[in-house]
């Protein structure tokens, strides 16, 4: 398999995150993946949001999970970009995806279109919570997932091999051989995150990850992955 270059949140270092406009921009850079993140709203809506709340990223406050579609839809979500649902993503890039859910709740309401749109070998679902990937795999036949961590031991290794994921995407700055080595025993791929600087490049090469997860296209444009 060929190196990935994943778009965080699209592009989320020169556009702002989780926008179409980012995702976008994001396939436009050529990168191989772009990464999202799923909520659900107050009205059950799949919207493409990081935080818990609105706060950081939009000119609204509060809690996703209390606002309505319509609610969320009347924020600015920077640059004059609105909140966008999960489907609307699928129509607005043709890259294929890494969705991020945040909860159980938010993984039932992907595979429900994940299996009414077919989207098993579009899209890889990906969560920092063992018993979300748990929760779709039976879900939706043939699903992907990745088991993501920021701090972590070794022992991310048999919790992703227990929730049934195929990948880890693990924090750049705590990797370390062996855990890079006991992954590639459990046959597990290791994506890297966040690669923002020739350093964390030189980093993944050295440990010769199978992808990156970056804020931004320069990332893709060095050319200087190979398979």
């Amino acid at each position: 398999m060929n190196f990935l270059t994943i778009g965080h949140r699209g592009v989320m270092g020169v556009e702002p995150e989780n926008t179409l406009r980012s995702f976008v921009a994001a396939q436009e850079a050529g990168l191989d993946v772009i990464e999202l993140d799923l909520h659900l709203s107050k009205d059950g809506a799949l919207v493409v949001m990081h935080d818990t709340d609105v706060d950081r990223t939009t000119d609204g406050t509060g809690a996703i999970a209390e606002k309505t579609l319509a609610e969320l839809r009347a924020l600015d979500a920077g640059r004059g970009e609105r909140v966008p649902v999960f489907e609307e993503v699928l129509e607005a890039v043709s890259t294929p995806l890494q969705a991020e859910i945040k909860d159980v709740q938010a993984a039932r309401a992907l595979a429900e279109v994940m299996n009414r749109r077919g989207l098993a070998d579009r899209v890889e679902v990906s969560s920092f919570h063992d018993e979300a990937i748990a929760e779709i795999k039976p879900l939706v036949p043939g699903v992907r997932t990745a088991l993501i961590a920021s701090r972590y031991g070794t022992d991310i290794v048999d919790r992703a091999v227990e929730a049934g994921a195929a990948t880890v995407c693990l924090n750049i700055r705590r990797l370390t051989l062996e855990i890079v080595e006991r992954a590639r025993k459990a046959d597990l791929r290791i994506i890297g995150w966040v690669v923002n600087t020739q350093d964390h490049l030189r980093l993944v090469r050295a440990f010769g990850l199978d992808g990156a997860t970056t804020d931004h296209p320069d990332i893709k444009r060095t050319c200087r992955f190979t398979a």
